[in-house]
């Protein structure tokens, strides 16, 4: 690991949480240079949704170099950019009776967000931007303004005027905080001025897995509609299935304004897609642009998914299925330590946080052990509290399963550990 401490900045992060070279990756299953292999519930924080080489996806971007595709085109007219277009349009949109226009923005999700945040001001000639606690949309300056982790705001020095926080759902307990939200917006003296839009994750991944009810988006929805502010639903970790839907906002019935999706939606390469409702598609050409903004391997990468998983409810039957295994499992160990642990479990789809809300240390005392015991797991959280479970949605039951198992014995393994030592101290 020496050449990466020597050569590499210190902002690595990853890296320092699973310490060793990893060489290659199939499925669920990722390998060291020792030929460790390791059970991945992290999958490139939501991006490897069909699992690392899924071979459908290696087999057509292989077929597609060898006969020259073209991969660089920005956004020139390309056969794989109108596939792509035509199989989303076929296969995700219309069987949801969703009518969005389609724009490529930089290959990242903070890319999107900046691109939804600039054309919402752009067409409302607002400036404001509603944004929820625990909130996370990326690390760029515009989208920090509308993240609430102070880990990540606090040495960004950016001007923090135009972003206005409210409490997410469940924030004060049983409190609907929309409630709350609506009396600022009533009052003209609040000092919260009517925003272009409002931005939130229907599951917040990184704030903890905190996940809103049906009923509180609904009523969000009507707000906006009430108050002539866009919604914008940030699609970026949670979408693309991860919840057992498509869009992650599914369940809820509701049809957003804007929805930013990457991550996943490139097969596993940068790509980010924003939807909007036609009518908001007020950009003059080239007012809003980007070098990268035309990934066409993750269009390859994308068609290839939506054809093979898309075409039925086979896949979002899988992850309800999985889902069941997962909050099952997780609540038994919960229950199996609440003598020594005050521990949540939720989640939704294959989107699940395992909090332990007595000692915020232990998660990330957790994922070392769970580490140990060859399985991959990250923590999130405004204290990294929570051990964040996002396994491939195509991982085998079985594999599902060991990976439980290990957990299991990590914790069992660091819990014993805590109680020998605080032996030996008295």
């Amino acid at each position: 690991m020496r050449i990466f401490e020597n050569f590499e900045s210190e902002v690595r992060g990853y890296i320092r949480s699973f310490p060793t070279i990893f060489t290659k990756a199939k499925g669920a299953i990722l390998t060291d240079e020792q030929d460790v292999e390791y059970i991945d519930f992290f999958a490139g924080a939501g991006t490897l949704n069909y699992g690392h080489n899924n071979e459908n996806v290696s087999k057509a971007l292989i077929e597609y170099l060898q006969n020259d595709g073209i991969v660089h085109g920005l956004d020139m007219a390309t056969t794989a950019k109108k596939e792509f277009i035509e199989t989303f349009q076929n296969s995700i949109l219309k069987p949801r009776n969703l009518e969005y226009k389609m724009q490529f923005t930089g290959p990242t999700g903070t890319n999107c967000v900046e691109t939804a945040l600039k054309l919402a001001r752009l067409v409302k000639g607002r400036s404001n931007v509603i944004a929820f606690t625990n909130g996370y949309h990326g690390l760029s300056q515009g989208s920090l303004a509308v993240t609430g982790n102070n880990e990540y705001r606090d040495e960004s020095y950016i001007s923090r005027t135009n972003a206005t926080f409210m409490p997410f759902d469940g924030y004060f307990g049983d409190f609907n905080t929309l409630e709350y939200l609506r009396k600022f917006l009533n009052d003209g003296s609040s000092g919260v001025d009517l925003p272009a839009a409002i931005i939130v994750e229907t599951i917040q991944g990184e704030g903890g897995i905190n996940v809103s009810s049906a009923k509180w988006l609904q009523e969000l929805e009507s707000i906006c509609n009430e108050y002539d502010i866009l919604l914008i639903i940030d699609d970026i970790q949670v979408g693309n299935g991860r919840s057992g839907e498509f869009f992650s906002f599914e369940f809820a019935g509701i049809k957003p304004d804007i929805v930013t999706l990457s991550k996943s939606i490139g097969g596993g390469l940068p790509m980010a897609l924003l939807l909007f409702k036609p009518d908001l598609d007020q950009w003059k050409p080239g007012e809003h642009t980007g070098t990268f903004r035309g990934n066409n391997l993750a269009f390859v990468a994308s068609k290839v998914t939506i054809d093979n998983y898309w075409q039925n409810d086979d896949l979002s039957n899988a992850v309800k299925y999985k889902e069941k295994i997962l909050r099952s499992r997780l609540e038994e160990i919960a229950e199996k330590n609440n003598d020594i642990c005050d521990i949540e479990v939720r989640g939704r789809g294959l989107a699940y946080g395992f909090e332990i809300k007595n000692d915020p240390s232990i998660a990330s005392e957790l994922s070392s052990y769970c580490f140990n015991e060859q399985l991959i797991v990250e923590t999130c959280g405004s204290r990294g509290q929570v051990v964040k479970f996002l396994p491939p949605l195509v991982i085998s039951e079985d594999l599902l399963v060991e990976g439980l198992n290990r957990f299991e014995e990590a914790f069992e393994k660091l819990l014993q550990d805590k109680e020998d030592k605080l032996t030996k101290e008295y």
